[in-house]
């Protein structure tokens, strides 16, 4: 079976997986699929990739707390908002000198989730980190199923 099936094919099943626990859990379905996302999209896999999207999709719902509580600081100045985000997005791109901060795309997911949960990191945060795990699942088990099936 060539790879890209194999990977087809275990993202499905686990995708329906993934929306019946979603509900099941009380977790934000498109959050993980963001999740899932972030591990697709990284270009390190395996665990160390498990890791830096980890370690990004973490920092990303950090630096959103920052702009959102930075900017409720003065909401009469709305330019301070203005003016964070433009400093929270360098240290967002900046931080990726760090290894397992250099997957800059999971740090914005992250912090776009949050955004879209109105700040609710304890909505955004698990979803993620179990979507996470579950697109190390679709990937991998897809990558194990093309490599014990080629002949």
């Amino acid at each position: 079976m060539s790879t890209l099936i194999a990977i087809a094919l275990t993202t499905g099943v686990l995708s329906g997986i993934w929306s019946w626990v979603a509900v099941s859990w009380g977790l934000l379905s498109w959050a993980g699929f963001l999740g899932c996302t972030a591990y697709f999209a990284c270009p390190q896999g395996g665990l160390k990739g498990l890791g830096i999207s980890f370690c990004t999709l973490l920092s990303g719902v950090f630096w959103a707390q920052v702009i959102i509580y930075g900017s409720s600081l003065s909401p009469a100045l709305t330019f301070v908002g203005y003016f964070l985000t433009g400093i929270v997005a360098f240290a967002m791109c900046f931080q990726a000198k760090n290894d397992w901060l250099s997957f800059v795309p999971g740090t914005f997911i992250g912090a776009c989730a949050t955004f879209a949960c109105d700040g609710d990191w304890r909505a955004a945060l698990p979803a993620l980190l179990v979507g996470l795990v579950f697109g190390y699942a679709m990937k991998n088990s897809g990558l194990y199923i093309a490599a014990h099936t080629q002949r």
